[in-house]
């Protein structure tokens, strides 16, 4: 480990706090309907919209309403990618004449572009059309992070709100998310991308020549615009196979700088965008503050691993950690700093490759994954992840103190509870049970490409990644029909099911009166409380994951330091 290194970490986390309040004011803006200095511009565009589309932007919905027109936003996106993906062949924007995606590799993509996972089962430069790539996969990269933050809002307004039964217009705050969020953003930064040299064009693959006479085809297409909303919407679905590792779309150590701040900017900025809607922006705080320590946590156990490399191959005296699958442009720091980032939210945006790191290091994107990408993943969506997690220890507070617990001056009664749990609990079913179906039957291990500790955890991490909404992969392991039937399954529970118990949270707890703090009450704004959720997380994690994290990339550490390896 070098200063050089820790000091790319701490100017990252600088300048996203830097980010964090007056972005997450700006958000508070735009979500309750307020004016904003984009207003001018953009609200006679809103209101077209909703003229168009039949929207009235003042009629609220249930929690139930909310939940049913986000399903059918999403059943009707489903279906316009896959006609798209199975007809681009004959569609226009096809300069490379690619063919049409296979029944069940379309089925796949358009459920993993849908839930914000971006699991790609394809070479984007070889199989997807420039259409394809702008109007299915960019469009879906706006409009499923719209429903992820659009999501975690009206949880928010249910914890928040102390009248009424209502959390919002779904049909408002995703087309408010669209219009004053991710395009401005990804408009702005997409121009400084472009400048820094990543591609925006609709021409044919280029061929040169090298002076020895190699023929090498070089790679274009309209990269810089889904680039930028591909970091900015934490989606992580690249436009070439090698993802942000390739210089098309990752050229310089400051573009990486500034998609790691895309990746981490929107979370950060809804802690803040929380604590407002409370009312009391400690509450905020709090919850940034439990997301910094899984974060710092993670950077330092993935550096060090990294940095300290193999020692059946450093024993002979080679210096500068493990840089297999990492780009020298970046380094172990860069690569490391990268894959916390990308895990810790729903992104899955990779400069190195995971599957090419230690055991150890390998095990931080796999736990992060596992604890529900809680930490800065409010786009994806972490944030009620977070707030399930909340719920959940002021209940165990509640019962340590032999007090009815509370939250916000809301008492935490049964019916929480239970949907907290629901929440945090479809984690573990969906990665674990697959996981065992997969490692048993031949369709699961025909594709590996690796054997022992480290196939296996091939396996865990697909299904911890698909289920997680992350998308990234220990990229040994292949496509079949099994993967791309069963990881497609477990990419949409893995959204919806955990999002309909979260509304389901907030439409328990909406319209519950507020009691007064007490000399009693258990203070949900303080280092204690901070320190209680970071324990409740990596407490409920360890004792789901533990076994199975064992069996993969501990095993194979263990493995290594008796000098075999995998």
């Amino acid at each position: 480990m070098t200063a050089l290194g820790w000091a790319q970490a701490v100017v990252f986390f600088v300048v996203v706090l830097a980010l964090t309040k007056p972005l997450g004011l700006y958000m508070t803006r735009v979500f309750s309907g307020e004016r904003t200095w984009l207003s001018p511009a953009l609200q006679p565009v809103e209101r077209v919209i909703y003229r168009l589309s039949g929207v009235r932007e003042d009629e609220e919905m249930t929690w139930s309403r909310y939940a049913l027109a986000m399903l059918a936003f999403s059943v009707v996106g489903f279906l316009y990618l896959y006609v798209l993906l199975r007809t681009q062949r004959w569609l226009p924007f096809n300069p490379q004449h690619f063919d049409n995606m296979s029944p069940e590799l379309a089925w796949n993509t358009a459920v993993s572009f849908l839930t914000n996972t971006n699991w790609q089962f394809y070479s984007g430069e070889s199989a997807m059309s420039y259409l394809s790539q702008m109007a299915g996969l960019a469009w879906h990269n706006f409009v499923s992070a719209a429903v992820g933050i659009a999501t975690a809002i009206a949880v928010v307004r249910g914890v928040t709100r102390t009248t009424g039964r209502t959390i919002g217009n779904f049909w408002a705050d995703l087309t408010r998310c669209c219009l004053y969020v991710l395009l401005p953003i990804s408009v702005v930064v997409g121009l400084f991308l472009v400048s820094q040299g990543i591609p925006q064009n609709l021409h044919a693959y280029q061929t040169v020549h090298s002076p020895g006479g190699f023929a090498q085809s070089i790679t274009g297409g309209p990269m810089g615009s889904q680039e930028v909303i591909k970091e900015l919407g934490t989606n992580g679905g690249g436009f070439v196979n090698a993802n942000s590792a390739s210089p098309n779309e990752n050229p310089t150590p400051l573009t990486n700088f500034v998609e790691l701040l895309l990746i981490f900017s929107i979370g950060a900025g809804l802690t803040y965008t929380y604590g407002r809607m409370a009312k009391d922006t400690r509450q905020g705080w709090a919850l940034f503050g439990a997301m910094a320590v899984l974060f710092a946590a993670g950077f330092l156990c993935s550096y060090s691993a990294e940095a300290a490399g193999n020692p059946l191959v450093h024993h002979l005296g080679v210096a500068g950690g493990n840089m297999e699958g990492k780009e020298c442009r970046f380094g172990v720091a860069g690569s490391a700093l990268f894959a916390t980032v990308t895990t810790d939210t729903s992104c899955g945006a990779v400069n190195s490759m995971h599957d090419s790191f230690m055991p150890l290091g390998g095990l931080i994107p796999l736990v992060n994954m596992q604890l529900g990408e809680i930490v800065f993943g409010g786009v994806g969506s972490g944030l009620y992840g977070m707030i399930a997690f909340v719920v959940l220890t002021v209940f165990i507070a509640g019962l340590m103190v032999g007090r009815t617990p509370e939250y916000l001056g809301k008492k935490i009664e049964r019916r929480e509870v239970q949907f907290a749990l629901l929440a945090i609990l479809v984690t573990p079913i969906l990665v674990l049970v697959p996981t065992a179906i997969a490692v048993v039957v031949p369709a699961g291990l025909a594709t590996l490409g690796n054997a022992g500790p480290h196939g296996f955890s091939e396996i865990l991490y697909a299904f911890t990644s698909t289920n997680a909404n992350n998308g990234s992969a220990f990229a040994g392991i292949g496509p079949n029909h099994f993967y791309n039937i069963m990881t497609g399954v477990n990419m949409f529970f893995g959204r919806f099911a955990v999002a309909i118990a979260v509304l389901a949270l907030a439409g328990a707890l909406v319209g519950k009166k507020a009691t007064p703090p007490s000399a009693g009450t258990f203070t949900t704004k303080s280092g204690v409380f901070v320190g209680l959720l970071v324990g409740v997380i990596l407490i409920v994690g360890a004792l789901t994951f533990l076994p199975a994290d064992a069996l993969g990339p501990v095993v194979e550490h263990l493995a290594m330091l008796q000098g075999r390896t995998f």
